[in-house]
């Protein structure tokens, strides 16, 4: 299929406001370098020859202060590629932080997606946190390789959020800060590639993760748009935003220093205003010019920016800045360029002060200008002026060292030139769009050829479900079981259920023990069994396996290993044989003396294997491969028969239950529930039950009108007015660099 289509790759990006153009860089923390880059890596793989399709998911928003094409399902950038939003919790606009509880519905609506196109992706590739674990659940359905980019991690922003004297409380409370690293956690576990920006974050950011594997990650610096970027031409007229500019400025043919960051106290833009302000020989010869986004009213602003912002303007006073700095209110994205190559013209610098900076988008596009830079030493600097051999690094923490590293770049007129010249020729030869796709590619198609003989195909001739158009799931113990008057209630009402309606136990039983319990239930054999906690899958009266189930999952799985590492802690006692199946192992926790979920996982996870690891009622624990369980099953069977997970209606009872209850589905949570399903309160498409056992069952087919039309609950309608708090004004430096 490859040599006949070429390949198609997926890829997601779900917070932020992203369009193919005009990017709102700089609108809001979540709209910056990392839409920049998402949008050109899809244009740039969609012109190599090899490539059939791109898409780029994103979440689709509805509100009065965004523009229009966010509410449109498909934009074309490019031939073969397009951005696709999809519908994503409720229909505003929502910071990342707020994501969460939404993600498994984007899951969910991405596979309704590949089911519409008829096209499975050959890889799938997540950005940041949100979309690794998105990715991660994709692809234990669709037996394809996940790829996975950080942009920038979790575990890195709380130790430096701790350092700067932040308590552990208030940054969960603020960042979500537990899910994000886990959903990091959980993107490692599952991808077969991961790329990184550079050596450093290889070497020192992702070393802190339980599932680190230095092998599969790979160091692919991003690509710029050179097409943009350029240096000054001799005797050319001052582009547009120089009078906005110079009408700061006493004498503004003196040397100009750049720098262009959104108002984030990790730009640390304070710190090279002290540089500026402290070296009397710069102040002399100098003009300093921070372009921090576009505002129209500070107060407007997030608590965040306002406070950079107003630093800024107090240090401007405080040292009598009035006349050497220029602060612009607006920009355009247009007028990027042009302040590179303003500030190249009268031979000055472009200064990254940043205390963190995981790559360094803008220190490229000014290399691409002609423009000297100094630079952090965090992170991806590092690589671009050792490629580049155009200009200096700097501690940011040091503002005498930065302001003596700025004057001598600019005092320095030989080594301003070589600069100059090494930063152009730099910039097209490393990190062109070009050279970045073929790489990517490169690496790309060895993970993908690799997974083949795993993917899922499409059914889309007659078969054994092909009346089916919705299904009854649930589990077997504490559901059917346990009561029964309820089960009697729930048969009933199934004998009375149309022909198009059919019925799945999913449970951790193996299918013997399944198959002789119902029996001993006097309940009809259901058309469906998952099997063995989501491992196993079987059809109709013949109990036909589904092998491409089993072939997916077998990925990664060292059962052999497992039970070496498990059987050694102590608290973990192995079950009988009867409950151990070819991918599952199961063990009794003893609840007073054996280890937190949190550490077995843990566990696991630096032993090097690639599990999933799955707790019921606090005592029971069972280890599948990372693919598998009986959420990824119920949506794996859905998506290969066209049962799309709104016409399924799924009860579950612990904590196993929780992924087939989560996203799309119609949820049931009985009352004799375990609390580990208290989580999911709230959701709105999760019924929290009166009933016990099976009665649950029938008071869910009720409550959703499964046998008629289906209510579908939808997220509740929040305020559109709200939306002001979670935008900021419009507009913003349109290179910023990849952030979290």
């Amino acid at each position: 299929m490859e040599s006949e289509r070429g390949l198609y790759v997926l890829m997601m990006s779900i917070h932020g406001l992203v369009r193919g153009s005009d990017l709102e860089l700089g609108r809001d923390a979540d709209t910056g370098g990392q839409v920049t880059y998402v949008v050109e890596l899809a244009r740039a793989l969609a012109r190599e020859p090899q490539v059939a399709r791109v898409d780029l998911l994103t979440r689709l928003v509805h509100a009065r202060n965004v523009d229009s094409i966010y509410t449109r399902p498909v934009e074309q950038i490019a031939p073969k590629a397009y951005i696709v939003r999809v519908g994503c919790g409720p229909r505003r606009y929502l910071k990342k932080e707020r994501l969460w509880p939404y993600l498994d519905d984007f899951a969910d609506q991405t596979l309704q997606h590949i089911r519409r196109l008829g096209r499975v992706p050959d890889v799938i590739h997540g950005h940041y946190a949100d979309a690794g674990y998105v990715g991660s659940e994709l692809v234990g359905m669709l037996g394809v390789p996940l790829v996975f980019t950080g942009h920038s991690l979790g575990r890195v922003k709380k130790a430096r959020l701790l350092a700067k004297g932040l308590t552990e409380e208030l940054i969960e409370s603020r960042y979500n800060m537990a899910r994000r690293i886990e959903a990091e956690e959980t993107a490692l576990n599952s991808a077969a590639l991961v790329i990184a920006s550079t050596q450093q974050e290889v070497e020192e950011q992702y070393a802190g993760y339980d599932r680190y594997v230095p092998e599969r990650m790979k160091v692919i610096p991003p690509g710029v748009d050179l097409s943009r970027f350029s240096p000054p031409q001799p005797g050319a007229d001052p582009p547009p935003i120089a009078a906005e500019i110079d009408r700061f400025l006493r004498d503004a043919r003196r040397p100009l220093i750049l720098a262009m960051a959104r108002p984030d106290e990790r730009k640390n833009l304070e710190g090279l205003v002290r540089a500026f302000a402290e070296n009397e020989q710069l102040r002399a010869t100098c003009n300093l010019a921070i372009v921090a986004g576009s505002r129209d009213d500070i107060n407007a602003l997030d608590k965040g920016q306002r406070s950079v912002l107003g630093r800024l303007l107090y240090l401007f006073d405080l040292h009598d800045l009035y006349g050497q700095v220029a602060y612009p209110k607006h920009h355009r994205h247009d007028d990027v360029p042009d302040l590179y190559r303003l500030a190249a013209s009268r031979r000055g610098v472009f200064v990254n002060p940043a205390l963190t900076e995981p790559f360094g988008l803008t220190l490229i596009e000014a290399a691409a200008s002609g423009l000297p830079v100094v630079a952090t030493r965090d992170g991806g600097p590092s690589s671009i002026v050792a490629a580049c051999q155009n200009g200096v690094l700097v501690d940011p923490l040091d503002t005498r060292s930065i302001g003596r590293a700025i004057l001598a770049a600019v005092r320095d007129d030989m080594q301003w030139q070589r600069w100059s010249e090494n930063g152009i020729q730099g910039a097209q030869e490393h990190f062109s769009w070009t050279s970045h796709a073929r790489r990517y590619l490169s690496e790309v198609r060895q993970v993908a050829g690799g997974a083949r003989c795993g993917r899922v195909h499409l059914v889309v001739q007659e078969n054994r479900l092909a009346k089916v158009d919705r299904i009854v799931a649930c589990n077997l113990d504490d559901v059917l079981d346990g009561d029964e008057e309820g089960l009697r209630a729930f048969l009933e009402r199934m004998s009375k259920a149309p022909a198009n309606v059919a019925f799945c136990v999913a449970t951790g039983r193996g299918l013997r023990s399944v198959t002789e319990r119902l029996s001993e239930l006097g309940t009809p054999k259901p058309q469906i069994l998952i099997t063995a906690a989501g491992t196993e899958i079987h059809y109709g009266p013949l109990l036909a396996r589904d092998r491409i189930w089993e072939r997916q999952i077998a990925y990664g799985w060292q059962p052999d290993a497992v039970r070496e590492v498990l059987d050694r802690v102590d608290g973990l006692t192995r079950q009988d044989e009867a409950e151990q199946h070819r991918f599952k192992i199961s063990y009794d926790v003893d609840s007073e003396q054996g280890p937190s979920l949190r550490s077995i996982v843990q566990i696991l996870r630096r032993a090097g294997l690639a599990v999933r690891v799955l707790h019921s009622h606090g005592v029971y624990l069972d280890v599948v491969p990372v693919r598998a369980g009986p959420g990824r099953a119920i949506r794996h069977l859905g998506f290969r028969w066209g049962i799309p997970p709104e016409r399924m209606l799924v009860a579950g009872v612990s904590g196993v239950d929780e992924r087939m209850l989560r996203g799309n589905t119609l949820g049931v949570v009985v009352a004799n529930r375990s609390p580990e399903l208290e989580r999911l309160r709230g959701l709105p498409r999760v019924l929290f039950a009166r009933g016990h056992h099976a009665f649950a069952l029938v008071e869910g087919i009720d409550h959703y009108d499964f046998f008629g039309r289906i209510r579908i609950p939808e997220p509740e309608a929040e305020a559109e007015e709200c939306v002001e708090e979670e935008l900021l004004q419009e507009g913003g430096a349109s290179a910023l660099a990849m952030d979290g």
